[in-house]
């Protein structure tokens, strides 16, 4: 293969890495913390995208879009905790599935109600339309480079956070120990509700900058939260490190396994047996990564407990 190819390879999964890390950070810690199963968590993932679109057609700017999607999409995960998931945390995780997986519905049919069953687009900023020379002859998108940057960015402030300020070490107190952490006086509720509008603002913006390059559609939350959850599977529940880890080899093992098994079997087999066989290995590859790494360390790679 082309070192060139390989090379655009390599980007598009760490782009789709990073994109999942947005997602499974939030997901990580109210798992972790709360002890919380959210089926709603791609949803608002969802509902960003949906801002995201709504506000850059009304302001004709895609950062104003952006903000305004982060901004509403907060807002939207601070009522759900107080409204709804307060009311569940005392009970067992059966209620939480049942409960979040009716919001997950709910959500999708208002989506169809509001914006139609038709996916919309979310153009790229003008600013970031043009590709970037990397190496010579190879040209590479700028806004995807955009888009990993701003998930080192976010991945780096996350760490700020988490080790270096109060409301990080609190969390990290109701990940190793929540009853502990209750009993020395920490404000769990007021925490709990800064989580959920934290992983809805990281939501929302996986949700812009994954619209941009995909469609904004009903139920585009369903399939990259099943992502998610095996991401945090992968690195540890409640933490940060491990989400990002994780993230980084699901999206790497996915994309190229994707791009370069098929080409692999065709040297094995049929070419069309090979081209119906090598997209469902793939499909399965990141389920023997999470088999593999539970098999050795059934914690994750990096437990926030224990």
């Amino acid at each position: 293969m082309d070192i060139t190819l390989l090379f655009e390879h390599l980007l598009n999964g760490l782009q789709f890495g990073l994109m999942l890390f947005l997602l499974a950070a939030g997901l990580t810690l109210i798992f972790g913390i709360m002890d919380f199963i959210n089926l709603a968590h791609g949803s608002l993932y969802m509902a960003g995208a949906y801002f995201a679109a709504t506000f850059t057609s009304l302001s004709g700017s895609f950062w104003l879009g952006l903000t305004g999607a982060v901004i509403a999409t907060a807002a939207l995960g601070v009522i759900l905790e107080i409204v709804i998931f307060r009311r569940l945390y005392q009970r067992d995780h059966l209620s939480h599935v049942l409960a979040t997986f009716a919001l997950m519905l709910i959500f999708n049919e208002a989506a169809r109600m509001i914006w139609g069953a038709q996916p919309l687009m979310l153009n790229v900023p003008p600013q970031l339309a043009q590709p970037v020379e990397l190496l010579p002859n190879f040209f590479y998108s700028s806004f995807r480079l955009f888009i990993i940057a701003t998930g080192f960015a976010i991945a780096g402030l996350l760490y700020l956070i988490v080790t270096r300020t109060r409301l990080g070490m609190l969390v990290r107190a109701g990940a190793s120990n929540r009853e502990m952490a209750v009993t020395m006086g920490v404000n769990i509720k007021l925490v709990f509700t800064l989580l959920f509008a934290f992983g809805a603002a990281l939501c929302a913006i996986a949700g812009a900058l994954l619209g941009s390059i995909l469609a904004v559609q009903v139920g585009m939350g369903e399939s990259i939260l099943i992502l998610a959850f095996v991401v945090i599977v992968i690195g540890g529940i409640g933490s940060i490190r491990g989400a990002l880890v994780g993230a980084l080899l699901l999206g790497l093992v996915d994309t190229l396994s994707k791009t370069l098994l098929p080409d692999a079997l065709k040297m094995l087999m049929p070419g069309e047996f090979a081209a119906n066989l090598g997209p469902a290995l793939a499909s399965m590859l990141i389920y023997v990564l999470m088999a593999a790494v539970l098999f050795y360390k059934p914690q994750g790679l990096f437990p926030a407990r224990g």
